[in-house]
Formats: C-alpha cells, sequence, structure tokens
C-alpha cells in the first residue's frame, strides 16, 4: 500500500465523517464540493474535510482508493457513502441522517 493510500486509509478509519473535497468547507472550489457542504453542515454533523487540490497524489489516491471517479466523496464511520449526488438523494429522502443516527453519530438540525 502506497504512502497516500495509508493515510487516507488511517483519515478514514480514525474519523467518524469524512468529507474528501475540491476546497475547504469554509472556501469550497466546486458546485459539487458546496452542496455536500451545505448538507452536512445543515444536518449538523461534525466532519472532516481534506482538499484534494492540494496534493495531486491525494486527489488520485482517493479515487484510487474508493474505486470511484469523482470528487467528493462522502465517508462515515469508514465506509464510502458517495458523491453529491448520492449525498443530496440520501438527504432529501432521510437516509443520510437516519444513516448516521445508526452509526451513533450525533446530529444537530439547524434550527
Amino acid at each position: 500500500m502506497s504512502d497516500i493510500q495509508s493515510w487516507i486509509k488511517n483519515e478514514v478509519e480514525n474519523n467518524d465523517v469524512v468529507l474528501f473535497m475540491k476546497g475547504t468547507p469554509n472556501f469550497p472550489q466546486c458546485g459539487f464540493s458546496g452542496q455536500s457542504v451545505q448538507i452536512l453542515d445543515y444536518i449538523g454533523v461534525k466532519y472532516v474535510g481534506h482538499n484534494v487540490l492540494e496534493d495531486d497524489s491525494l486527489r488520485q489516491g482517493i479515487k484510487d482508493y474508493s474505486q470511484w471517479p469523482t470528487i467528493p466523496q462522502l465517508y462515515v464511520k469508514g465506509e464510502f457513502v458517495g458523491g453529491c449526488d448520492i449525498i443530496r438523494e440520501m438527504f432529501q429522502s432521510q437516509e443520510l441522517q437516519a444513516l448516521l443516527s445508526e452509526k451513533g453519530i450525533e446530529i444537530a438540525p439547524a434550527a
């Protein structure tokens, strides 16, 4: 396993919710990453955001790790959930909130 793959594995396994994205949670740099951040922030879940634009090896490494071609990518308790479309669909159907609750992750929806 390469260094970047080991680093990704460590991040995904040691943080409850991780979003690999373009930009940062405070400054998303693509619409899909921005939508994903808005959803996670709206639900009120704490998450770690990693900017794949800062490191080409991370940008390619996360695609290889998940076998998923696009970014952003969301992981919950070590499991790959999906990209923006899946996050949005799961949020709209309440599946995302249910998944987080099932995994024991605290959410505090916006009032």
